[in-house]
This record gives C-alpha cells, sequence and structure tokens, in this order.
C-alpha cells in the first residue's frame, strides 16, 4: 500500500513539504487514544536474538533512525512506535537558525536518492531540551552537535561546548558533526588537528559529570583511506567511544540521475542507494585497521535488508535509516529485524 499508494502521492510534493505534513501528522494522530498502541503493534518486533549490547547501553533491536528528520526533539516517542530501538536527534546548534535558503531538499529517485542542503536548520539547543524534559522515553535518544553557520571555525569549540553541556542530562549518547557538507567550512573542521581539539575538550568536560555518556563522531564518506587512518590514530588519541560512519557524500560518480538535474540542484549532500557501497567500505575498512576495537554505528545508503545485514557484517554494530525509511516505508525496520531473527537463529 505504501509504494503503490501512499508514496506515489507524497512525492508529488517537495521532500521539505512532505517532512513538515509527517511531523504535523504524528504530533495530532498520536494524539487519538490507541494510536500509538496500533502503530507499535504493526511495526514493532520483540525478540531476544535482536537484543543488542552498544557502549554499555541496551537496545531493543540493532536498527535506529539517524538524525536529520526528528531536528528538533518533536516526534522521536512518535518515531520509536515504528520499531526503531533508538533516534538520534538534531543536528542540533546553540542557537535557532533557518538554515541554507529553500528549496534544498531534492528526490532522484532513479537513483533512490535525496540531495539536501538544509544547513543545520534547527529552532536551538535549548527548544531541544525543553522537548526532552520531564519525558520518562524508553527509546534511546542520541543528540547530534553541531556549531551555527554564521560561527567562525576558530570559535566553533564553543558551540560544541554549548551543545554538550545543555543536552548532557537529556540524551543517552552524543555524536559530533563535523562532516555535514551543507555548512560553509564546516568540512575542514575534519582536519586531525581541529578534530582532536574539540572531541579532547568534550572528553575532559564529561570527567567531570555522571553518569558516563558515550561520545561519538560522525564522519564523511569522502575521507581517503589514509584520513581513515587519522579517524583510527583520533579514536585513539581522544578517548572517544566510536564512530558513526558515514555522513552523505558530494560525490555524484555513477549516478542515473540526467546530468542537467543535477546541474540544477547543484550542491548538496546526498544520501540513499548510491551511499551504501562506500560507506559499507569505510565501516569494513575501520574494522578491518583497527583490529575490530572502534565501535561503529553503520548509516547510509541502506535501502533494502541485505544492505543492513550487510553494514551489521563489516563490522556495525548498531545501524540507522533515514532515506530508506522514506523510500520503502514504515514497515522497513521490521523487514529488517525480521530477517535479523531469522539469521541469529
Amino acid at each position: 500500500m505504501y509504494k503503490n499508494f501512499i508514496r506515489p502521492l507524497l512525492f508529488l510534493l517537495q521532500p521539505e513539504t512532505v517532512h513538515h505534513i509527517i511531523i504535523n501528522f504524528l504530533k495530532i494522530g498520536f494524539k487519538i487514544p490507541g494510536i500509538a498502541y496500533l502503530v507499535r503493534k504493526s511495526f514493532t518486533l520483540k525478540n531476544i536474538s535482536l537484543k543488542t549490547t552498544f557502549l554499555g547501553m541496551e537496545f531493543d533491536n540493532p536498527v535506529g533512525f539517524a538524525a536529520g528528520f526528528d531536528k528538533n526533539a518533536e516526534v522521536y516517542k512518535q518515531f520509536s512506535n515504528f520499531g526503531f530501538s533508538f533516534i538520534e536527534i538534531g543536528t542540533v546548534t546553540p542557537k535557532a537558525q533557518p538554515g541554507n535558503p529553500k528549496p534544498r531538499s531534492f528526490r532522484v529517485p532513479k537513483d533512490k536518492g535525496l540531495i539536501n542542503r538544509m544547513g543545520f536548520n534547527n529552532k536551538g539547543v535549548d527548544y531541544a531540551v525543553n522537548q526532552l524534559k520531564n519525558n520518562n522515553h524508553k527509546v534511546i535518544i542520541g543528540g547530534n552537535i553541531g556549531k551555527n553557520s554564521n560561527t567562525p571555525n576558530e570559535e566553533a569549540l564553543n558551540d560544541y561546548i554549548t551543545c554538550f553541556e545543555k543536552l548532557y542530562n537529556y540524551v543517552d549518547y552524543f555524536v559530533v558533526n563535523l562532516s555535514c557538507p551543507n555548512i560553509k567550512d564546516l568540512r575542514k573542521l575534519q582536519d586531525k588537528d581541529s578534530t582532536i581539539t574539540i572531541l579532547n575538550k568534550l572528553t575532559e568536560l564529561r570527567r567531570l559529570k555522571s553518569p558516563y555518556k558515550p561520545v561519538l563522531l560522525k564522519i564523511s564518506p569522502d575521507l581517503t583511506n589514509d584520513q581513515l587512518d587519522d579517524v583510527i590514530e583520533t579514536f585513539n588519541i581522544t578517548g572517544i567511544d566510536g564512530v558513526v560512519a558515514t555522513n552523505t557524500t558530494v560525490s555524484r560518480d555513477g549516478l542515473l540521475t540526467d546530468k542537467k538535474r543535477l546541474e540544477e540542484i547543484a550542491n548538496g549532500g546526498l544520501s540513499g542507494k548510491p551511499l551504501n557501497k562506500r560507506s559499507t567500505e569505510i565501516i569494513k575498512y575501520l574494522t578491518e585497521k583497527s583490529k575490530g576495537t572502534i565501535p561503529i554505528i553503520g548509516v547510509g545508503g541502506i535501502m533494502t535488508v541485505s544492505d543492513a545485514i550487510e553494514k551489521l557484517n563489516a563490522g556495525a554494530t548498531l545501524i540507522q535509516i533515514y532515506t530508506g525509511f522514506i523510500y520503502e516505508g514504515p514497515a522497513f525496520v521490521k523487514r529488517i529485524n525480521k530477517a535479523l531473527i531469522k539469521q541469529r537463529k
């Protein structure tokens, strides 16, 4: 029903319009008595074989919702009813910001992909904190943090500290986003020295806090093997807990979408099917090169059940989906977990 009826209707609208419709639908729809129960009954699987331990946290299953959809921590409880064991909110910045000019999100259906240049549009960290306060959520929450667009790189550390401090009591783990291609000059912070400076400061601050919250680094799929070696060294030096591999890509290699259409869309990060192979390669490289010492959340191009299993086999302990959920529909998480139960018998 989703692919034959609902998705074609949604795809008549701009991606960002659909995003707002879904957010509002979830906010309103889940206020109706019994809806949460019915959705949970339809899309959630519970099985002992799906239980996953990662960085001291216990997950009901290894499938999470990637950052970028619930930017402002508004619908994480609603989304947990679709079978996700964890939701990553954000990217959150210290101050609210509108992001880049519209239009800024574009489907490339021939490639089962999405190109976006949203630019960390969000309502700011204080708004996210208020959304998370006094909520006894059962789902594990990750906080994806970034810098404001108008903050110069030499002052970026302060933005990460602000988000880290304000969110600390309200999320279960952190993801430091230095790899988004849609914030001017942000990816310059991926150079080894800048990354180490930011991560060292956050892990230093964490030593003063309780309980312990894991800190992970989200990396770009466009890194070379030498840069991936730097990631391994950074992991060892800074004391962070893991890596999220990967963010969106600026590459347009091998796409089926018409070249003229790609030129019209112009810049932005590409997610979806074209990202799958590279993100899996990076997971495998980091796992093999580090001898399995780096805990990894695998994300990028998971469009089928096989893609999900492939990422786990490559070395990821957990996986996240986003574009695949849009293309495949609300039953996608359940299909992945069904396959994992069968595989683990």
